[in-house]
């Protein structure tokens, strides 16, 4: 479940970097929740072939991130923001 969270959050910050055909694999699989098998009807293709491509756009959206660190960034201003930290920062 980590995995899924940690990847739709990356698609966030990088899908526009994604093709149209990555971006159609994603949504599948990670918004609209379809199965390999589903999706590989829909794409006319087989269930290996889109359990490859589903992989290599994981591989596309960590390579952007270990490039660009935007959701590193994104969860640092978070933390920094967040009340909890105001609090412990008051308390200096």
């Amino acid at each position: 479940m980590d995995d899924f969270l940690y990847y739709n959050e990356l698609y966030t910050f990088y899908n526009e970097l994604l093709t149209d055909r990555e971006r159609e694999y994603f949504s599948n699989y990670y918004l609209e929740n379809l199965s390999l098998n589903e999706i590989a009807l829909n794409f006319k293709v087989s269930k290996q072939a889109v359990s490859l491509m589903l992989n290599n756009i994981r591989i596309k959206l960590d390579n952007y991130e270990e490039i660009l660190k935007l959701k590193k960034r994104d969860d640092f201003m978070k933390k920094i923001l967040s009340p909890d930290t105001y609090e412990e920062y008051k308390k200096l």
